[in-house]
C-alpha cells in the first residue's frame, strides 16, 4: 500500500476536545417508532436473498453492524464528495465543517456489505441510527444499483443525492481541505475521517484520485497552520476529476 502524506501524527494535531452540542434544533428529530418503521420498508423492499449496504466512506472503516462478507462494487452516476455543511459530529458550531456524500456524476467504487438473513429490520434500524437523526435526512437514504464481479444487484446506499440540508456542492480541493484541516467536533476530526477513509480505501486496492489529492493538501495545510515547513508539491493532478477508477 502506497505512503499517505496524511500521517496519524498529523491527524493527531487536529484533535481537540469538544462538547456534545446535542441534537440540532432546526431539525425535527426521529424518536424509536420513526426508526423502527423507517427499519421495515427497506426490509420489506429488498430483492430475494441478503439485503447488501453499499459503503464508500465511514462505512467501510466503522461499519458498527454484523456483516458475513464483503465484495468490492462500483455505483455508476455517483462520485464521493465532501458537499455536507455540518456543525457538528466532526466540525462544531464555532468551526463548522463538511461531512461526504454521493454526489450526481461519475463512478464511485466502494465495498457492499450483506446483513445477516432473518435479522434485517434489526441491523437496518441500527445503521438508520448511526447514520441519520432527523426527518429531513430520511430522503438521502436509497437503492443504488451497483456492479460487482458476481453481476449487478442493488444495494442499500446512506447520504445520496442530498438535496434537504445544506450542501456545498463542486468545491475546489484546495477550498474542502483547508476546512478539513480545521475542524474537529466532539467525535473526532475532519483530518481523521479523511484518513480513515482513504487509507481503508487504499487497502481494499480502491484508488479514490481525488480523496488522494485530497489528502495531500490536508497534510500540506496542517504543517502550515502548525508552522511546519510544507512537503514539496505530491501531484500535478487537475483539483476536480468527478470519478475514482
Amino acid at each position: 500500500m502506497r505512503l499517505m502524506p496524511l500521517t496519524p501524527e498529523l491527524v493527531a494535531l487536529c484533535h481537540r476536545e469538544e462538547p456534545e452540542p446535542g441534537p440540532d434544533p432546526s431539525w425535527t428529530e426521529l424518536n424509536d417508532e420513526d426508526f423502527r418503521a423507517l427499519a421495515l420498508r427497506p426490509s420489506d423492499e429488498a430483492d430475494r436473498g441478503s439485503l447488501w449496504v453499499f459503503a464508500y466512506g465511514s462505512l467501510i472503516w466503522k461499519p458498527e453492524f454484523e456483516s458475513i462478507e464483503q465484495q468490492l462494487a462500483a455505483a455508476f452516476g455517483w462520485h464521493r464528495s465532501f458537499c455536507l455543511d455540518m456543525v457538528r459530529w466532526r466540525p462544531s458550531a464555532e468551526q463548522s465543517g463538511l461531512m461526504m456524500a454521493l454526489e450526481r456524476g461519475g463512478r464511485c467504487n466502494g465495498v457492499i456489505y450483506p446483513l445477516p438473513d432473518g435479522e434485517k429490520p434489526v441491523q437496518i434500524e441500527r445503521l438508520l441510527r448511526r447514520e441519520i437523526s432527523d426527518h429531513e435526512s430520511v430522503g438521502t437514504v436509497r437503492w443504488l444499483p451497483v456492479h460487482t464481479a458476481q453481476g449487478a444487484l442493488h444495494a442499500l446506499g446512506f447520504w445520496v443525492g442530498v438535496k434537504d440540508r445544506g450542501t456545498s456542492l463542486n468545491q475546489p480541493l484546495d477550498k474542502v481541505a483547508s476546512v478539513l484541516a480545521r475542524a474537529c467536533g466532539h467525535i473526532g476530526s475532519g483530518a481523521e475521517y479523511l484518513y480513515h477513509t482513504v487509507s481503508h480505501l487504499e487497502a481494499f486496492g480502491i484508488h479514490d484520485r481525488n480523496l488522494w489529492r485530497l489528502q495531500e493538501l490536508v497534510a500540506d495545510e496542517i504543517r502550515v497552520i502548525r508552522g511546519r515547513r510544507p512537503e514539496p508539491s505530491h501531484s500535478l493532478a487537475p483539483q476536480r476529476q468527478p470519478q475514482s477508477p
